[in-house]
């Protein structure tokens, strides 16, 4: 076989050399780690859920996930981020749809989002409680409670208390959906819901804001199932960041920055995960 081999102009030489250059480049920071490494921008994606992942002025992450987050990255090297505000809704897909390069918002480590994408390490441990109006009228203290009294639950849209109402056998249209916790405290104190059901220290805003005008439930009679670990939600493209993340939270997380800094939301040393893995959330919850 004859190869031919064609001269080729020194200038046209030298700008191919330099796109492939520039090619190799791209494909070499085309991982999220690699490209904060570089100083470019990290997209992190949360809904308006106080107190774990809200905004405050001119879009500023606050919020106890939020600020974990931000502390981990920050110890990684990496301060240069995009806070992208969205409903609950949207976080798992805008996520997989490459909106974000991460979800913050409190979202609990569960058998069906982990299908989805990666959790980090948990962040702490939750369990779910009702809030009901002042005085518990109906008298709600479980989800039985709930079927027996045919009272209408309110919660958030995607949360896990959708998936629990119904296990608990209470019907589909006794569970009212909502975008935000806004709506569900407006739902509450306006009749148009009986309880609503989500996390305890989501619950312990909602009552706070409601002005003396609603109250929690006996937590301790929340059956043990109902204690969640939350995480910090990624892409299952993006596992070297993961890895790289997990270390640099390992060291920022229970550390008396950390503690001072998520106090405000209500968080205290109980609400550290301890032993608890992300493997063992997504396998039972």
């Amino acid at each position: 076989m004859k190869i031919i081999v064609k001269w080729i102009p020194k200038s046209i030489a030298a700008i191919a050399l330099s796109a492939l250059a520039i090619a190799g480049a791209y494909a070499s920071d085309s991982t999220l780690l690699e490209k904060a490494r570089n100083g470019e921008k990290i997209r992190i994606g949360f809904a308006n859920e106080e107190p774990w992942g809200y905004a405050g002025e001119n879009n500023q992450p606050l919020g106890i996930a939020n600020v974990i987050a931000l502390g981990t990255l920050k110890a990684m090297g990496i301060e240069n981020i995009e806070p992208v505000p969205t409903d609950w809704g949207s976080l798992i897909p805008g996520l997989v749809a490459d909106r974000y390069d991460l979800v913050t918002g409190g979202m609990y480590i569960q058998k069906a989002r982990c299908l989805n994408m990666y959790f980090s390490d948990p962040i702490g441990a939750f369990n779910d409680v009702f809030v009901v109006p002042r005085g518990n009228p109906k008298k709600l203290h479980t989800y039985e409670d709930i079927i027996k009294s045919k009272a209408t639950l309110v919660t958030g849209v995607g949360y896990n208390i959708v998936g629990i109402a119904k296990k608990q056998g209470v019907p589909e249209s006794n569970v009212m959906q909502v975008p935000s916790t806004t709506e569900m405290l407006a739902a509450l104190l306006g009749g148009r819901a009986d309880v609503i059901a989500l996390s305890v220290l989501s619950g312990q805003r909602l009552v706070e804001k409601s002005g003396g005008k609603a109250e929690l439930t006996d937590t301790n009679k929340m059956p043990d199932w109902t204690m969640n670990w939350v995480g910090i939600g990624f892409r299952k493209t993006d596992k070297d960041f993961l890895d790289a993340y997990n270390t640099a939270q390992a060291k920022y997380l229970g550390t008396d920055e950390m503690l001072m800094a998520v106090a405000k939301y209500g968080y205290t040393k109980n609400n550290l995960p301890g032993n608890a893995t992300t493997a063992f959330a997504c396998a039972n919850r």
